[in-house]
């Protein structure tokens, strides 16, 4: 979600009518008093030392009347390939997974709303990074902050960095749909990363966890849904998807470095549990595309 802090509400609309039927309206207006643009020195100490972020951003359609698709896509490098460009501007150099969407359309470009989620899935800290990209070539960029803020541990299973291994990557391959090997990669997931939009508020990308299988596929394929475990009670995610569904899903095979991901029209079921269903509309897989590896540690004690 990216959104000028207007006063004591960094809202939008979609936020708001979320934060109010989950009964979190009074904490997520406490903690939005709370948010800035300014990079503090914490933060952009913590952003120099990391080697991994997922990026959610938009595909240009072409069609005006129709929402831009998202994607969420790995972003990674030596500690310092990200840093602090100004006080409101964040530098990216990046690694791009050969045959990524996001490598293959030369975005971001100038003037494109982007959202960053870094991870330090060892420590169990993530960082958010809303803001508009200003392209600068392949995986470079800077990202004008409106928004930068720490989210809590919840959901994070705990993976430390280990060395590169294995063959390289392979040719990306393409769907409109998961097949049985992709689906169970999924429902044995514990982790994913997801990307969403508000048309004039910008886009976001966060992080979800849980415990193997509770991201459920459909028999056919072509839809996955998750739980929505109480969080920091702002619903950025929840409050894009309420305005905009366009949503990009990413899981990573931690041990093999391979991608999934997923692009779609997502949507809020409320009863009997609050659920997000997304609707396919095209897959990519890339077998040992992404230049890291990790090694399981435990997982977070706050799954269900």
């Amino acid at each position: 979600m990216v959104t000028q802090v207007r006063g004591s509400d960094p809202y939008h609309e979609g936020e708001l009518a979320v934060q109010e039927r989950a009964g979190a309206g009074d904490m997520a207006r406490r903690i939005g008093r709370g948010l800035r643009a300014d990079i503090p020195p914490g933060a952009a100490a913590f952003l120099r030392e990391q080697r991994f972020a997922v990026l959610g951003w938009p595909e240009a359609t072409g069609d005006g009347a129709r929402a831009p698709r998202m994607w969420a896509s790995p972003l990674s490098g030596e500690p310092g390939f990200l840093a602090v460009a100004s006080p409101r501007a964040v530098s990216v150099r990046a690694d791009l997974v050969a045959g990524d969407p996001l490598e293959a359309s030369g975005l971001p470009g100038d003037g494109v709303d982007v959202g960053m989620v870094v991870m330090d899935l060892a420590a169990r800290r993530r960082l958010r990074v809303n803001g508009v990209a200003r392209g600068e070539g392949p995986g470079a960029f800077e990202i004008r902050t409106r928004q930068l803020y720490g989210n809590c541990p919840k959901y994070i299973q705990a993976r430390e960095l280990v060395p590169r291994r294995g063959a390289p990557a392979a040719p990306p391959a393409s769907s409109s749909r998961l097949d049985d090997a992709q689906a169970r990669w999924i429902t044995a997931a514990d982790t994913f990363f997801i990307a969403t939009r508000h048309p004039e508020a910008g886009a976001d990308a966060s992080h979800r966890g849980g415990r193997p299988g509770f991201v459920r596929v459909a028999d056919d394929g072509r839809a996955l849904s998750w739980p929505d475990y109480p969080g920091n009670n702002m619903y950025q995610t929840l409050g894009n998807i309420a305005v905009d569904g366009s949503a990009g899903l990413l899981f990573i095979d931690f041990d093999s470095g391979s991608t999934l991901q997923l692009a779609g029209s997502a949507r809020i079921e409320w009863e009997p549990e609050r659920r997000i269903e997304l609707r396919i509309e095209r897959v990519v897989e890339i077998a040992r595309g992404l230049p890291l590896r990790w090694r399981f540690i435990d997982r977070s004690p706050f799954n269900p």
